[in-house]
């Protein structure tokens, strides 16, 4: 006979090591980006790293976290923008979706939590106006891979204007981020279609059953995700399709925007000799390795060998690479450290946010 607690503790064993690698898993990303960072820093000139980027000034980093103020202000209103006008948002109105945004960067950039951990809390906290738990997990979905999306359309341009650039090396770099784009394009698909297609939908519930079973240790779940999808119909209801544009398209002109933080930069230092394409190439694809380096939180390491390769064909030395990394960080934790504080605010208030129900 079967014993009964091998099961159990099979189970729980499952339950376990999964759970434990949830927690290590942005750990290690830490880590090992901390030490990249490190070693990028000790093997460079820290005198020219800390000249470039004290030649940007404080008037520079001003305009730059501002510039950043207005790339979270337009993600906000294209967060908002994918649930607006939906029954079930409560008094989720458009200042809540703007604070979140803040809420949600915040998260992901000073938090090892591999860069998504802000979205899910982002997501909860709108719970707390009144929205429902389904409409709320649906924006935060929708929202993601319009996000996604429009990063992967913005590094395809990257990819573009770098195949203009001669040399060996700029033309290898291409082919390896097309090659990683055709990769992306596929997981997009895959992620549209779980979100829209009935047939990949009944095998998401089947998943999530199968996963809800083995990690609670027993019990059913009828209908998992249902009410989810329901608002995933809701979302992408076919009269919507102006909401949803104008998500798109203002999350297009915040990655746009981002160059300009560069521009700046650049600048400031004194750097004259890189134009536009340029500068949107070192943005478009700098971001393109960060997010492929999603494991590891803010892209810590990852972010500055990116500049460091980058900058270095177009003739930017790598203390000046690594100080346009460093400022791009200044926003960061500028915005980042009052947004993690406001977290725990609108956590603190939840009672006065959305009051008991009677």
């Amino acid at each position: 006979m079967t014993d009964p607690t091998s099961g159990t503790a099979r189970t729980a064993s499952v339950r376990g090591w999964g759970r434990a690698l949830m927690r290590r898993l942005p750990l290690a990303g830490t880590l090992l980006g901390l030490a990249l960072g490190t070693w990028l820093v000790a093997t460079n000139d820290l005198g020219a790293i800390a000249d470039a980027f004290g030649r940007v000034g404080a008037l520079g980093l001003t305009a730059i976290v501002l510039l950043r103020v207005l790339i979270l202000l337009l993600c906000g209103v294209a967060w908002g923008q994918t649930v607006r006008g939906l029954v079930g948002l409560g008094r989720a109105g458009s200042g809540a979706f703007l604070i979140l945004r803040f809420v949600r960067e915040g998260i992901n950039v000073l938090l090892p939590v591999a860069s998504v951990g802000g979205d899910v809390v982002g997501g909860r906290l709108l719970t707390f106006w009144g929205a429902t738990g389904a409409l709320a997990a649906a924006s935060i979905m929708v929202d993601m891979l319009f996000q996604a999306g429009t990063q992967a359309a913005f590094a395809l341009l990257g990819v573009g204007l770098l195949l203009q650039v001669s040399g060996e090396a700029a033309h290898a770099l291409a082919i390896w981020v097309l090659r990683a784009l055709a990769v992306t394009a596929l997981l997009l698909a895959a992620f549209l279609a779980a979100q829209r297609s009935p047939g990949v939908r009944a095998a998401a519930r089947r998943a999530l059953a199968w996963g809800r079973r083995t990690l609670r240790g027993g019990g059913t779940d009828p209908a998992p995700g249902g009410g989810v999808y329901d608002a995933l119909d809701a979302v992408w209801a076919p009269g919507r399709s102006g909401h949803l544009a104008a998500s798109v398209l203002l999350h297009l002109a915040a990655w746009l925007i981002g160059a300009v933080e560069i521009g700046i930069a650049l600048a400031c230092i004194g750097n004259h000799s890189v134009g536009v394409a340029e500068i949107l190439i070192i943005e478009a694809l700098s971001q393109a390795i960060k997010s492929a380096a999603f494991p590891v939180p803010s892209g810590l390491g990852v972010q500055e060998g990116g500049f460091v390769l980058l900058g270095g064909l177009f003739g930017i030395d790598a203390g000046t690479a690594l100080a346009l990394s460093l400022v791009k960080r200044v926003p960061d934790v500028v915005l980042g450290l009052p947004a993690l504080i406001l977290w725990q605010m609108i956590e603190a208030r939840r009672g006065t946010i959305l009051p008991p129900q009677g």
